[in-house]
């Protein structure tokens, strides 16, 4: 995860698909800057993953052409397009159960919260002596 923050968005999204595709745009952006940041100290990465659970997402970021139910996403929106294109960022999908952000914009029960904590390597403090 790159940023986790609540503020209204600049343009109104008509469908999950691109209200994702634009959040997607969004963190590829700041990934590709720590991306830099870290090529200044040395520290040389290929490509960034990016993990999304919405195949409607991945294929749009994937297709190069502009269809009449994407035409009225904002062309500043599909930069993300050449950056998968260029290899900088590669889309994986990941199963929803798998989607670790859960953990922190979803409400859930114990066991999918002590499966997600898990997960992140997160310590219990209440079983720490």
């Amino acid at each position: 995860m790159i940023s986790c923050h609540s503020k209204k968005q600049a343009c109104v999204a008509l469908s999950t698909v691109e209200a994702e595709y634009i959040t997607t745009g969004s963190c590829c952006a700041q990934s590709l800057w720590i991306k830099q940041q870290l090529s200044n100290f040395g520290l040389n990465l290929s490509q960034i993953p990016l993990l999304c659970d919405n195949t409607s997402e991945i294929n749009l970021t994937k297709n190069p052409i502009q269809h009449s139910r994407t035409k009225h996403i904002e062309i500043r929106h599909h930069v993300i397009r050449d950056d998968v294109n260029n290899g900088d960022c590669v889309i994986q999908f990941v199963n929803s159960e798998s989607q670790l952000v859960d953990l922190f914009t979803k409400p859930l029960n114990i066991e999918r919260f002590n499966f997600l904590i898990n997960e992140l390597g997160i310590i219990d403090l209440k079983n720490i002596n």
